[in-house]
């Protein structure tokens, strides 16, 4: 059996941008106030060095969230670009998704010149997986985190126990991974299904497991069913980043939109933002579960991030 024990709080400093560090490219000078960068957008921002803000961490799902309306996603992405180079801002996108759609939403923003910023370390297959830049500029997969995620776990068993159940329709082959069992499902029979999974798989078998239900664009199924370890989701591995990169709960903002963005709110400590499109699966957690860190924006997508990180004076 694999060692249980929880991964390592010491800091662990990650190389992403290709930018690097601004002193790689501009040496400072005790003259040297303003350096000029063009955004996205090609405007042309003056940052003045002098003028030092605390960097914070950014956390955020993608589709419905962050990406959505993508005049306000690439307005907000600039802005975050440039805290991040002038203040040492960190940004983590946190996805259901699995590393190949992720590849394919960067693809297709890129072919509409609304393009993602490359983040500073990737959480994908809904916290099952982190992955951060090499030497090389290429994504590579965070042991560690894999490692500890395979304490009992028996995906097999999982996969296997679930197949019993005729209403579940699997997810795509490239959705299915190591540390994650998907499916979709409608919504009227996801909590029953869901249910007697976990007294399957809890009780009966002894498997450290945990389902999420959330929303899904499926034409068909209107619910995504995701079995996953115990100790894996979006908000655990918000903290087994926000750990590694050492920055503090108070300088850390989680944006979300649907039950798989839950994780990364539930009695947390850390500022999170629910767009005004979040689904109403989460919009009910938010009302039945309040909590002053927590902030329920009245716009939608990107701009409802900006509102909450202007509500927050982060930005």
């Amino acid at each position: 059996m694999a060692n249980c024990a929880t991964p390592g709080r010491k800091f662990q400093q990650f190389s992403f941008l290709k930018i690097g560090y601004l002193e790689e490219f501009f040496p400072l000078t005790k003259n040297m106030t303003e350096i000029m960068i063009q955004s996205q957008t090609n405007t042309i921002f003056a940052l003045g060095l002098n003028n030092v803000c605390a960097k914070f961490l950014f956390v955020s799902d993608l589709d419905h969230t962050l990406v959505g309306n993508d005049l306000a996603m690439v307005k907000l992405l600039d802005n975050l670009q440039l805290h991040r180079i002038q203040h040492g801002t960190k940004i983590v996108y946190s996805t259901g998704r699995s590393l190949h759609l992720y590849q394919e939403l960067q693809e297709s923003q890129k072919r509409k010149q609304k393009e993602l910023i490359k983040p500073d370390i990737l959480v994908c297959a809904v916290g099952t997986e982190i992955y951060h830049y090499d030497s090389k500029e290429e994504l590579v997969l965070d042991l560690e985190w894999s490692k500890h995620l395979s304490c009992n776990w028996d995906r097999e068993l999982v996969a296997r126990t679930a197949a019993n159940f005729s209403s579940l329709k699997p997810q795509p082959e490239s959705e299915q991974r190591p540390f994650k069992v998907s499916y979709f499902v409608q919504e009227e029979k996801a909590l029953q299904i869901a249910l007697e999974l976990e007294n399957l798989l809890v009780k009966e078998a002894k498997v450290e497991i945990q389902i999420i239900c959330s929303h899904s664009d499926h034409k068909e199924y209107n619910k995504n069913l995701d079995i996953l370890p115990s100790s894996a989701n979006k908000g655990i591995a918000m903290t087994f980043v926000r750990e590694k990169l050492a920055i503090s709960v108070g300088k850390t903002v989680a944006c979300g939109d649907s039950g798989n963005d839950i994780a990364l709110f539930a009695n947390r400590q850390e500022k999170g933002i629910i767009v005004g499109n979040a689904q109403r699966e989460l919009l009910d957690w938010h009302h039945n579960n309040p909590n002053p860190n927590r902030y329920l924006a009245k716009t939608n997508f990107a701009d409802g991030i900006a509102e909450g990180l202007r509500h927050f004076s982060l930005l």
